[in-house]
């Protein structure tokens, strides 16, 4: 499972990053501010694609499909969806088969089972400001008053390259500029969501600050640290 991760990059980072897509971007966001600790349900960035091209907003982290008919804290987790299961499992079926996205992320954090608890690691890309992390997203209304509307996503995640599987046995399903389109426009589906190449990132041991949904939102949550 993949249960936080960070968002720092720049817009310019992430306009230039995605500028071998036609029509990346229109307008760049006014609120956008760097995050070292989202976790499910904070807001996070998502790209997905449009009439032209790209756009860019924010959204539930945790998905709720549109048929929920309860409030969102009665949800049970959604912020992960196993690739294995995402075409058949009720919660992610329709998503996956109509309303593909993209998480772009600077980072994420995995838990290594060690003998005096979990050890976080911080996974970032080798190269470049960002890993593409294929994703879903939905739209639901919320029955009860006031009504609203609240567009949500989750991260699809799948076993382990040779190198993530040294400390955790999952990871997020990582594209590239290759396999990018066919995910948007839902051309491929389950054949792209396996673990990347074991070379397109890097790890370090983190302080189990982290390890705390409430840890203060900061950019000493990714120092690397010593262990032993």
């Amino acid at each position: 499972m993949c249960g936080r991760f960070t968002q720092y990059f720049t817009y310019a980072e992430l306009h230039a990053y995605f500028s071998f897509f036609a029509d990346a971007f229109s307008t760049p966001p006014t609120n956008m501010q760097p995050r070292w600790h989202l976790c499910p349900t904070d807001p996070v960035w998502v790209v997905l694609p449009s009439e032209t091209g790209l756009r860019l907003e924010q959204m539930r982290w945790g998905l709720a499909p549109y048929w929920w008919k309860q409030p969102l804290k009665k949800l049970p987790a959604t912020f992960n969806a196993r690739a294995e299961t995402v075409d058949t499992k009720p919660t992610f079926r329709e998503a996956f088969k109509r309303r593909r996205c993209v998480i772009p992320a600077s980072g994420y954090y995995e838990w290594q089972d060690v003998a005096d608890g979990k050890q976080p690691w911080y996974f970032t890309p080798r190269e470049g400001p960002i890993l593409m992390i294929a994703a879903l997203w939905e739209i639901w209304k919320n029955p009860e008053p006031p009504h609203e509307t609240v567009r949500s996503t989750t991260m699809v995640i799948t076993e382990p390259n040779d190198f993530v599987a040294q400390y955790h046995d999952r990871m997020p399903v990582l594209l590239t500029r290759e396999t990018l389109g066919d995910w948007l426009s839902g051309a491929k589906g389950r054949e792209l969501l396996k673990p990347d190449e074991a070379d397109l990132i890097k790890a370090w041991p983190v302080s189990r600050a982290v390890n705390s949904s409430k840890a203060p939102d900061s950019p000493e949550l990714i120092r690397p640290i010593k262990l032993g």
